[in-house]
C-alpha cells in the first residue's frame, strides 16, 4: 500500500500527514499506522479512507516528479480523490466524505450485499441479471461490475463459472451502486452537510454523469449520487480519448483499471503507479521509467550522500565488457 514510499520519498510522506490530519476528526486509527502494519484493511471504514489518502498523495508524488494532470478522472470513491487532486475539494470536505461515507456503509450496508467482476461486455451482462442484481460498473469493452442483494450475487457468478466465463466475486460485503445505496440516503445527506465545493483548477470528467463538470456541483447530493448510481468508468475513457487526452496514469496502489483503458481505442501510452506487494520507490520508477520512455520529462530524484564507485579512466587498460 506504499508503506515503503514513507521512508524514501518526503513529498508522498508529507502528503501521506497531511491527510492524516484531515481523516482524523472521523476516524479513531491512525493512517500512518495502518500503512506500515497493514492491519484493519479488511474494514471498509479503513480502506476506503485509507486508499482515498494513497491516491492523493501518489498524485502528490507524480507532480514532484514532473507529472502534471491536464484532466482527472476517478472511479467510486476514487472521485472524491480526482476532486481533491483537482482542488474541487478541500482535503478537509474530501476526508470528511471518504470516511463519513465509509462509516455509514459500515453501519448500514456491510453483511447484507455482494459485487462481482464479469470479463463481458454489459450488453452480455445484461441478458443474465436476475432479480436483485444490477450493473454496478461498466469499466471497459469487456469489464462489467455488478452488485446487489448476496445471495443473488453469488448464485449469478456460479452460474456464469458454469458456462465457463471467469466470473468472480469481489472481497466485499456490501454492495455500492445498487438499490442497497438508497437506505443510507437520508444519513449521508446529514453527515455531509457543509461540505463547500469550488471551482477545479484542474478538468474534473465525471463518470457519474459523464463529462466535464463545474465542480461547485460536487455537492452533498453528487456523493450520493456517485455512491448509488452506475459507474460509466468506460463511457469517461473514451469521451476523453477523442478529446485528444491519450495518456493515463493510475493513481493508486494497485492498477485496477489499466487494462481497462488499455482496451479504449485511442488510448496510447497507459501505466500504473505501484503494484500490490511492490510498494516502493523501485517501482514508483519504474512507471516514471514507461512514461519517460514515451516521450514525457521526468524530474529525477538526485540521491544526496551516496557515493558511487566510477570506473577508472580507458589509459589504465581495465576492461569492462
Amino acid at each position: 500500500m506504499g508503506a515503503d514510499l514513507l521512508d524514501t520519498v518526503p513529498v508522498f510522506a508529507e502528503s501521506i500527514a497531511r491527510c492524516e490530519t484531515a481523516l482524523a476528526p472521523h476516524v479513531d486509527w491512525s493512517l500512518t499506522d495502518v500503512l506500515r502494519s497493514g492491519t484493519e484493511l479488511d474494514r471498509v471504514d479503513v480502506i476506503q479512507p485509507v486508499t482515498w489518502a494513497v491516491m492523493v498523495s501518489l498524485a502528490a508524488t507524480w507532480k514532484q516528479l514532473g507529472i502534471h494532470p491536464d484532466a482527472v478522472v476517478g472511479h467510486s470513491q476514487g472521485e472524491i480523490a480526482a476532486a481533491a487532486v483537482a482542488g474541487a475539494l478541500s482535503l478537509e470536505d474530501a476526508a470528511k466524505i471518504v470516511a463519513v461515507r465509509a462509516r455509514i456503509i459500515a453501519e448500514h450496508l456491510a453483511g447484507r450485499g455482494a459485487m462481482a467482476s464479469i470479463p463481458q461486455p454489459v450488453e452480455v451482462v445484461r441478458e443474465h441479471l436476475t432479480s436483485g442484481v444490477g450493473i454496478a460498473a461498466i469499466n471497459g469493452p469487456n469489464a462489467t461490475v455488478v452488485s446487489g442483494d448476496k445471495d443473488a450475487v453469488e448464485a449469478l457468478v456460479a452460474q456464469l463459472q458454469e458456462q465457463d466465463v471467469r466470473a468472480r466475486l469481489i472481497p466485499v460485503d456490501y454492495a455500492s451502486h445498487s438499490a442497497h445505496v438508497e437506505t443510507i440516503e437520508q444519513q449521508l445527506a446529514e453527515a455531509l452537510a457543509g461540505i463547500t465545493p469550488q471551482t477545479a483548477e484542474i478538468p474534473f470528467f465525471s463518470t457519474v454523469e459523464p463529462g466535464f463538470l463545474n465542480t461547485t456541483e460536487l455537492d452533498t447530493g453528487y456523493w450520493y449520487r456517485n455512491l448509488r448510481q452506475t459507474v460509466h468508468f468506460h463511457t469517461a475513457i473514451e469521451h476523453l480519448t477523442e478529446s485528444g487526452y491519450t495518456t493515463y496514469i493510475e493513481s493508486s496502489a494497485h492498477p485496477v483499471l489499466t487494462y481497462s483503458i488499455e482496451e479504449t481505442e485511442g488510448a496510447d501510452t497507459i501505466t500504473g503507479t505501484l503494484r500490490r506487494n511492490e510498494g516502493t520507490l523501485t517501482r514508483l520508477l519504474t512507471s516514471a521509467a514507461h512514461l519517460h520512455t514515451h516521450g514525457h520529462t521526468i524530474n529525477w530524484p538526485i540521491p544526496h550522500n551516496q557515493p558511487i564507485n566510477l570506473p577508472t579512466y580507458p589509459f589504465q587498460h581495465q576492461r569492462y565488457w
